[in-house]
């Protein structure tokens, strides 16, 4: 596995994680939950950006060359992004937290606050569906970064450098 592969994975790998925490603020505190959010947000953000020549060329060929895989996991990351972005807005403007301490505050709270919380959950869910739909290529990275250690103690137990 080519050390661009491990870091987007290990990247994705902290994402999910940060993000089942920050998911359940039952887990934090109000207040750690608001920014360990922005934190994923910055996070996300990352992770677009590595994954953008994917995007683009999923975008090209969608028309040029329709697949189903290929256009049903551009309709799941749309739909990622839109839960996302709406969950992000909708957390700042009920903030307790990050807004006072930037000193500003948000009307609507009795609108935004059931908007994040539905769109938190549907953001999970799809979430979900995004890494069990790409399970079999990560499963396939693992295989190849195990194959690769394999290799490599073999190499150095035949060359004796594995002492």
């Amino acid at each position: 596995m080519d050390s661009k592969v491990k870091t987007s994975l290990v990247i994705d790998l902290v994402a999910l994680v940060v993000y089942l925490v920050v998911a359940n603020p039952a887990f934090t505190s109000i207040a750690i939950h608001e920014w360990l959010g922005i934190a994923v947000f910055v996070v996300f953000v990352v992770h677009v950006a590595q994954h953008a020549g994917w995007v683009a060329d999923t975008v090209r060929t969608a028309f040029a060359q329709p697949s189903l895989a290929r256009t049903g996991f551009l309709v799941l990351d749309v739909l990622i992004l839109i839960a996302f972005m709406t969950c992000t807005v909708s957390g700042l403007l009920v903030s307790g937290a990050v807004l006072p301490a930037l000193g500003l505050y948000a009307d609507g709270y009795f609108f935004w606050d059931p908007l994040h919380a539905a769109s938190a959950k549907l953001l999970l869910a799809l979430l979900v569906i995004h890494v069990v739909a790409h399970a079999r290529w990560i499963a396939g990275l693992f295989r190849a970064h195990r194959g690769e250690a394999g290799h490599s103690a073999a190499r150095e137990s035949r060359n004796g450098s594995g002492r």
